[in-house]
């Protein structure tokens, strides 16, 4: 079976293209939004059409991303499922000894640019500082817009108050946001924001923008949503703010107990099997199929992509000669499942030791040393 991932992937696209002719079942799944006015969207969106003719079933992380899926593609809703992103919450637990008690430490994580919303940001840092003494920032992320905020950072005086941490490893999130009060997510566009997950596991208040699929994703009482404008995310944010001074709201310990039941791995593999389960019933999609469905797509473009199929079959046929597929070992049921255990022992191993590679104790504790290390200036 072929999964792909993301709408503007050319491997992702390329493997949906060959699935049809090798006769492989196929599942997309779709993280992402797009828009239908701008020329980037309409183009990505007719490809997507293209590409998705030929599909079993798409997966998509929200039912705002299932509609935008449907609309952008063409599709029968029937075919499209939603199932959502998980977190371990046993890696995302709050510590509240590494809070300063003195202060109000609001932690923003993510990529500096447009699209994630770095000039709300800007404009909300400077009057929080202003009316809340007693409120700092702690911004982890990297990009084109981080000139900005060194910039109001400089115009402000405000190095002691807004640290700007750059690029964090993943493994390095937890330790960042256990420092924290309250977490902002200000994106313009998003169809699942797994930090706010993350950040709410770790006991922090969530103040976000209300866009793409994030109402979906945590319930009322843990998350404050805003409009994507700097007037009611500093509203959101003040109220934040009074709650965490008040002691008012969920307690961090309460937060991660009820998170920890709603996002599990065990909960998206069982509904991503049913989904797999599913498309094993279904007869493969033939070329003679797809080539019906792209008939109707487009007078000049569907005739342009049949075009392309008949070309595929053809390399197709050449390859089979070439080097018949009868030369080529296939994976057998037993070794997929020993890779399957394999894979989790070795996560849980990754719990227990950093360095799996080779058993070398020598590089083992030389990344244990360099992960200690980089703790230490983040925590610091």
């Amino acid at each position: 079976m072929n999964q792909n991932l993301k709408s503007f992937s050319v491997l992702a696209h390329e493997a949906l293209f060959h699935s049809a002719v090798l006769g492989v079942r196929s599942v997309f799944t779709d993280h992402s939004l797009f828009g239908f006015a701008d020329l980037s969207s309409i183009l990505t969106n007719n490809v997507l059409k293209f590409s998705l003719n030929g599909i079993n079933h798409v997966i998509c992380v929200s039912n705002t991303a299932r509609e935008n899926t449907v609309l952008r593609s063409n599709l029968n809703a029937k075919d499209v499922s939603v199932i959502p992103n998980a977190i371990d919450a046993s890696q995302f637990q709050p510590d509240l000894s590494r809070r300063n008690r003195n202060k109000i430490v609001i932690v923003v994580m993510s990529r500096l640019v447009y699209r994630r919303g770095t000039d709300l940001l800007t404009s909300i840092i400077p009057y929080i500082c202003d009316k809340y003494p007693q409120v700092d920032f702690l911004i982890g992320g990297d990009g084109d817009k981080r000139i900005l905020l060194e910039e109001i950072r400089e115009q402000h005086s405000l190095h002691s108050r807004v640290e700007l941490l750059g690029m964090v490893q993943h493994e390095l999130v937890r330790d960042v946001m256990v420092r924290g009060n309250i977490f902002v997510n200000t994106s313009l566009t998003e169809s699942f924001c797994i930090t706010i997950v993350e950040a709410a596991s770790c006991g922090l208040k969530v103040v976000t923008t209300d866009v793409g699929g994030i109402p979906e994703v945590l319930p009322p009482n843990m998350v404050k949503l805003a409009k994507p404008t700097p007037e009611s995310l500093t509203e959101a944010l003040e109220s934040a703010i009074a709650e965490e001074m008040n002691g008012l709201g969920l307690s961090p310990l309460e937060q991660h107990d009820k998170l920890k039941d709603i996002y599990k791995w065990s909960e998206v593999a069982r509904r991503t099997e049913i989904v797999y389960n599913g498309i094993f019933k279904q007869s493969v999609i033939t070329p003679k199929h797809r080539m019906d469905r792209l008939w109707h797509l487009g007078i000049v473009f569907g005739k342009i992509w049949i075009m392309a199929l008949v070309l595929d079959m053809i390399f197709c046929k050449f390859l089979e000669w070439w080097r018949p597929a009868s030369y080529i070992d296939k994976t057998s049921t037993q070794t997929l499942a020993r890779l399957s255990e394999s894979s989790c022992n070795a996560g849980e191993g990754s719990q227990k030791t950093l360095d799996v590679n080779h058993g070398s104790p020598s590089r083992g504790s030389l990344r244990v040393r360099q992960r200690s290390k980089a703790i230490d200036r983040i925590t610091t």
